[in-house]
């Protein structure tokens, strides 16, 4: 299926979307008049990405402050709060008051942050809720960081988008947790790549090879779900397998330096490392993918969760008809990603720099991770069109402490 289906021309974009993108504007300039004090911001997800996240977001801004916290689980959020204000940095622990009534657990705790007046959310929970949660975030007039990747299926990954594109309507400001976007020596290094410094695009590779990860004992007391929740990582349906989880970061870089999606990807892998049982769920542990662009080009990818990978490593590789970059090695290194991308959410919001939306832009990269898994699993040709159109939900519906989440088969392509 030719991958422009449904496209429109540079040109007649322009046309079309210049009443739409001044409404857009307008939206944005009258929502920075609100937010020209300090900013409120809370938190969903309190694990430990969530806590960096927020200390990120308080370490690279002034006029801020975290004031509310929400979390599934009461440890989780009570040690990211003591965490917080007891911070050794002093623009941390300065910019954090959060007080009990604002702090928030149980599956609804999100909703009932969204009820506060906070200006900002992190979410950062596991990538199970990260389309609902989105979903609410937006739905309830917020400004948002959300950590990668934004869905576990192909269901979630429209319900972000179109997510994105109500953002972009209420003119509020969307930072994914991307965070070589906010790279500078990415940023430079990619744009001269895309200039020509290493001739024409030959082909790319991107790779993700480390240990594997934590899975959690089953610890008395526990109900199925808590046991699921708190162990996220080995399971589909929480998780989306470290091609989603972790090697998101390489292929969004693939697909920022083409300017593009791929149209199909080819993809096997298995699962050789992790033991069969209960606790370590139903993902697979190495996936190899051969992705190809609208124009051939094709990109080698790569992923891997191995106890024993004397060859690690996790890179970006672009092979031109003059050179060879990583993507990072034509410019100096600046600000911590991690705290410039909150900085950079910050000035979007306050109109102190460009006006930032990456939430289809991490749902493509999101889905272009999803579909080298679809063809891993199937052993199948999948085509963009087929993964975005794809009916494919891992959601396990309605959560309840009390019902039990039996882990399915490991998936098999010759199933």
């Amino acid at each position: 299926m030719n991958d422009n289906t449904g496209r429109i021309s540079r040109r007649d974009f322009g046309k079309v979307s210049a009443a739409a993108g001044f409404a857009a504007l307008t939206a944005r300039a009258a929502r920075a008049e609100t937010n020209v004090d300090t900013l409120r911001v809370g938190l969903i997800g309190c694990g430990g990405q969530g806590t960096n996240n927020i200390t990120s977001f308080l370490q690279g801004n002034e006029n801020v402050q975290v004031i509310a916290l929400a979390d599934t689980f009461e440890d989780r959020l009570n040690s990211c709060r003591e965490r917080l204000e007891g911070h050794d940095n002093p623009q941390v622990a300065g910019q954090t008051n959060i007080d009990d009534a604002h702090c928030f657990v149980g599956l609804d705790a999100y909703q009932q942050l969204l009820e506060t007046d906070v200006d900002v959310v992190l979410q950062a929970t596991p990538p199970y809720a990260t389309a609902r949660h989105i979903e609410a975030i937006i739905d309830a007039g917020k400004h948002i960081f959300s950590e990668k990747p934004i869905a576990v299926d192909p269901v979630g990954v429209r319900r972000v988008m179109a997510a994105a594109d109500k953002a972009e309507e209420q003119g509020l400001s969307f930072v994914a947790g991307t965070q070589r976007r906010h790279a500078i020596d990415y940023i430079e290094t990619i744009k001269q790549i895309q200039d020509g410094a290493i001739g024409d695009i030959v082909a790319m590779r991107a790779h993700w090879r480390g240990g594997i990860p934590f899975a959690l004992e089953h610890e008395e007391g526990w109900s199925d779900l808590e046991w699921r929740i708190r162990s996220w990582i080995p399971h589909n349906w929480t998780s989306g397998a470290n091609i989603v989880e972790q090697h998101i970061h390489n292929i969004d870089v693939m697909n920022w330096v083409k300017g593009d999606h791929p149209t199909s990807v080819v993809a096997s892998g298995g699962r050789a490392w992790l033991p069969d049982e209960d606790r370590y769920g139903d993902i697979w542990d190495n996936f190899s993918c051969e992705y190809e662009y609208a124009d051939g080009t094709r990109m080698f990818s790569f992923s891997r969760w191995w106890p024993r990978d004397a060859a690690g490593g996790v890179f970006e590789e672009v092979m031109g008809s003059e050179g060879v970059s990583n993507c990072r090695d034509m410019a100096e290194s600046g600000v911590d990603p991690y705290v410039q991308e909150q900085i950079n959410l910050v000035k979007s919001i306050r109109n102190e720099g460009p006006y930032i939306n990456e939430g289809r832009q991490v749902a493509e990269s999101t889905l272009t991770a999803m579909m080298g898994r679809m063809s891993a699993y199937t052993g199948q040709r999948v085509s963009w069109e087929e993964a975005l159109e794809s009916d494919l939900s891992l959601d396990p519906g309605e959560l309840d402490w009390d019902r039990d989440y039996p882990v399915p088969p490991v998936p098999s392509p010759a199933d």
